[in-house]
């Protein structure tokens, strides 16, 4: 059986879908580093993230656009510059990327496309009273 489309077809969308993955970098109270990793093409609440927390809407970061890189949440001094924004640098991608510290030298490692089990108990779950106790997403 032959499938005709009028436009393109299924696997040019997907191909034309060049920043699949949205990455979000941001600290808790207690320093420890938390990475999310989105998948737009997969549905579910664990595919969904939240760019601003409730607050002040003067202290929202306003210019999220998908695609578009944010790299400037904090200012030189390291001081966030959008109080209300959950992940001070977003950044978009085609690739899985995974990243860990490596146990035996602490080394900070990026995997592209290959999988990598998490330990579990090795940080806390993320959840902030600043986040509205919503628990966040530890990598």
């Amino acid at each position: 059986m032959s499938n005709f489309y009028v436009g393109n077809n299924p696997q040019d969308v997907l191909d034309g879908i060049i920043k699949r993955y949205l990455y979000g970098l941001r600290r808790n109270d207690d320093g420890e580093l938390f990475l999310i990793r989105i998948d737009q093409l997969q549905g579910g609440a664990e595919n969904s993230v939240i760019i601003n927390e409730v607050g002040d809407a003067e202290e929202n970061f306003p210019d999220f656009e998908e695609g578009i890189d944010f790299l400037a949440g904090i200012d030189e001094d390291h001081n966030i510059i959008y109080d209300n924004l959950r992940y001070p640098q977003l950044r978009w991608d085609g690739r899985v990327l995974s990243y860990y510290i490596d146990d035996s030298d602490g080394q900070f490692i990026q995997r592209t496309g290959e999988a990598y089990v998490y330990p579990e108990g090795v940080s806390s779950d993320g959840t902030q009273s600043t986040y509205g106790g919503i628990q966040g997403s530890g990598y």
